[in-house]
């Protein structure tokens, strides 16, 4: 795989690669942009644009991040891939994604740099290819929010508006193009892909390529690696739990391999404590709901070993006999990293074997009672919930571990957030912006998000829920 020295920089700091261009051609096809009438920057992300080596000074022209133009050195592409959609298999596609190529940055991490709603491809089935303005929003406020909270995400460089209407079921929408940037948009559905048609020597090229670039000190062994991408599902799926974050369609083609959380649809985060919560309009009967994630997190991930099957063991029986072993284990993995996660929002430093139903305790008494999610824990860290029957088992639990109260104080403001996006602050920025071309909504949301853990900050406006009752997420295709 070439490294930075392998690509050419140009003044504004772009130093684009294309190594997934370099797999076969089944995987991609070549495709440019569409222009739009009149693009206009909406929000520019200018630290991560310094991160990725890009000079903010030149990145002022909408053209670019619209489509209109392109980048020095980008190669534009569709990728390809299938998905598990709600069970049912489907081939799929970028169908309103174009990757530009991959940026390489000054210190020699590799990043994807995709337009999101820049018009049709080749996998568009009779979609425009396009996206609205308040969807391309919430992806940016989410995404942002998501890496501020330390969870693995792909995050969002730019949106600019198109000076075009997008027209949905609702009517006559503002369109938009926003910039993603992710470890790589390599997909369980990307796998799936190249199994469905076939070809192992495609599965093995996209293996190795998946490997070397985001698992590069794993050789030869096809298991290993795949419990390797296990592993960092496991901890992802955790880390959405310990936050109250409901994905809302964990479809295969939405799960990527580099560990990231992608594809910020019908996302939102739970108010009060349910694991049934379901906001996706579509997820009628909770496939998806909050308390489901790391069962499907498991099922998709047997999706993945069935495509991998033949690259574990030339005999079918024993390729099978090495899948099954290997997704036998997640459920292990993910109660490890959920359990390490919530002992530390308790401000535990030790283990014990009962901490588990301490936990559930808790959990159950949230519920029951309707608890917010974020603040029970809040009030926890901060002193503020009233006293429990529980409180004097979590006390008598404190009390045999050597960590003074300040440090359990410290640990528990480091894992228990102050502020996540609530629904409803969410939706007045989005309608601030899309209805009336007002960010301002918006940009005091996202300074709040930017410091989530900042526990001296006392801002009900956005750390008090609203009622919830019938709140619904789109896919906003």
């Amino acid at each position: 795989m070439p490294n930075s020295s392998d690509t050419l920089s140009s003044p504004a700091g772009w130093r684009l690669d294309h190594s997934y261009a370099r797999l076969p051609q089944s995987f991609h096809m070549r495709i440019n942009p569409t222009p739009v009438s009149e693009p206009k920057m909406v929000v520019l992300n200018r630290p991560l644009a310094e991160a990725l080596g890009l000079n903010t000074d030149d990145l002022n022209d909408a053209a670019i991040f619209a489509g209109n133009a392109l980048p020095p050195g980008a190669e534009p592409l569709a990728q390809a891939y299938a998905g598990h959609q709600y069970v049912h298999f489907t081939m799929l596609g970028d169908g309103r994604a174009i990757l530009l190529g991959e940026q390489m940055t000054p210190s020699g991490a590799r990043f994807d740099i995709q337009l999101k709603g820049p018009g049709p491809t080749p996998f568009s089935r009779r979609g425009d290819g396009r996206a609205a303005l308040g969807p391309m929003l919430r992806e940016y406020i989410i995404s942002e929010a998501m890496h501020a909270l330390g969870i693995p995400t792909t995050r969002s460089l730019a949106v600019v508006s198109t000076g075009e209407k997008v027209w949905r079921q609702d009517g006559g929408l503002p369109g938009a193009v926003l910039t993603r940037v992710a470890a790589s948009h390599i997909r369980v559905g990307t796998f799936e892909y190249a199994a469905a048609r076939g070809e192992k020597d495609a599965l093995q090229a996209l293996a190795d390529h998946t490997r070397q670039r985001h698992y590069p000190e794993l050789e030869g062994d096809y298991a290993a690696f795949f419990e390797a991408v296990m592993e960092r599902q496991a901890t992802l799926i955790a880390q959405w739990m310990h936050v109250g974050f409901i994905h809302g369609v964990m479809n295969t083609d939405n799960m990527a391999l580099s560990g990231e959380t992608i594809d910020y649809g019908p996302c939102a985060f739970m108010d009060a404590y349910d694991p049934a919560t379901v906001f996706s309009s579509i997820d009628r009967n909770g496939r998806y709901a909050y308390g489901n994630q790391p069962h499907i997190a498991q099922w998709n991930l047997a999706r993945l070993a069935e495509a991998m099957l033949p690259l574990f063991h030339d005999d079918e029986k024993q390729a099978i006999e090495i899948a099954n072993e290997a997704i036998g284990s997640f459920e292990a993995r993910f109660k490890r990293h959920w359990l390490a996660g919530m002992r530390a929002k308790l401000g535990l430093f030790t283990a014990e074997s009962d901490d588990t139903a301490l936990i559930q305790s808790l959990l159950e008494w949230m519920q029951e009672t309707k608890a917010d999610f974020t603040n029970t824990f809040r009030d926890l860290t901060n002193g503020r919930l009233e006293p429990l029957e529980w409180h004097q088992r979590w006390s008598e639990r404190l009390k045999r571990q050597p960590q003074s109260a300040s440090d359990v104080t410290d640990l528990m403001r480091r894992h228990n957030p102050a502020f996540i996006p609530r629904n409803h602050k969410v939706e007045e920025a989005l309608a601030a912006a899309s209805e009336h071309g007002d960010l301002n909504p918006m940009q005091r949301l996202l300074t709040v998000l930017a410091d989530p853990y900042d526990h001296t900050q006392d801002l009900p406006e956005f750390s008090e829920p609203a009622d919830s009752t019938g709140y619904q997420t789109f896919c906003g295709t």
